[in-house]
């Protein structure tokens, strides 16, 4: 069982930033972010191998990035320029085998 602890969401203006971190509690293959904002269905944000090979949703590319540091089972989320159609509730997901933990969420908000 891997455990994912994630912080670093909050409330921004337009055009801030934020970066919020994802740890899990032993080592993982894969690891993405994806987000769900209130009556719509959980989307890709970005993905990210253990090798360092990235993607990212369109609506994304260019503003944020999925930096991770291995060392320490982590991965960030460092989002720029953000607007108010980011504003959701990220969640960390992280794979492991055959199996994927999701990590509780972590609400963030932008303000026009």
């Amino acid at each position: 069982q891997v455990q994912l602890a994630e912080s670093g969401g909050g409330l921004v203006q337009a055009g801030g930033s934020l970066r919020p971190s994802c740890a899990a509690s032993g080592s993982i293959n894969g690891m993405g972010w994806y987000r769900q904002a209130p009556g719509k269905q959980r989307e890709l944000v970005a993905t990210i191998t253990y090798a360092g090979s990235t993607n990212y949703a369109d609506s994304v590319k260019g503003r944020f990035t999925i930096p991770r540091d291995n060392t320490k089972n982590t991965v960030y989320l460092q989002m720029n320029s953000l607007k108010p159609e980011d504003t959701a509730v990220y969640y960390c997901k992280a794979d492991r085998y055959a199996w994927s933990y999701w990590g509780q969420g972590t609400q963030v908000t932008v303000s026009s």
